[in-house]
């Protein structure tokens, strides 16, 4: 399956960045999580708001937008930073294999489908176990480390 990306559109960048500025300040919507990244090009962090996954104590990162710019700074870094600002942790990541991902899918899309709809390679929570599979190369995820 070849790379997607869907680019959030003006109003999704505004509301996205709003989120982000609570979740940098330690507000949590729904599970909404502070990330900054270093940018693959400018060195600089980068800041965005994702929903931290976290399944059997160990916890995830999933890009449902598909292969967006945190997910490709992240996978060119190695490492991430999670929290608000002043409390933020560096956590080395591992990218998730596409036969691990469907176990993944299921507990993210029964919490944020409400969120998600329209940007998860066209997964609902009903989605067989093939779909997943095969919806699995165009979602990165990534798993914390330490």
């Amino acid at each position: 399956m070849p790379k997607r990306y869907d680019r959030p559109g003006w109003g999704a960048r505004v509301f996205n960045d709003a989120i982000r500025r609570l979740a940098e300040v330690g507000i949590s919507i729904q599970g909404s999580t502070a990330v900054r990244v270093r940018g693959r090009t400018s060195g600089r962090l980068r800041g965005v708001v994702v929903n931290l996954l976290t399944v059997d104590g160990r916890r995830y990162l999933v890009s449902p937008r598909g292969d967006t710019q945190w997910a490709r700074n992240a996978r060119a870094a190695g490492w991430v930073e999670v929290g608000p600002r002043r409390r933020s942790r560096s956590h080395p990541i591992v990218e998730v294999s596409d036969e691990a991902k469907p176990d993944l899918f299921k507990p993210y899309l029964d919490r944020w489908y409400w969120q998600v709809k329209g940007h998860v390679g066209g997964l609902t929570p009903e989605s067989s176990r093939d779909e997943m599979r095969r919806a699995a190369p165009s979602i990165p995820v990534f798993e914390l480390v330490g």
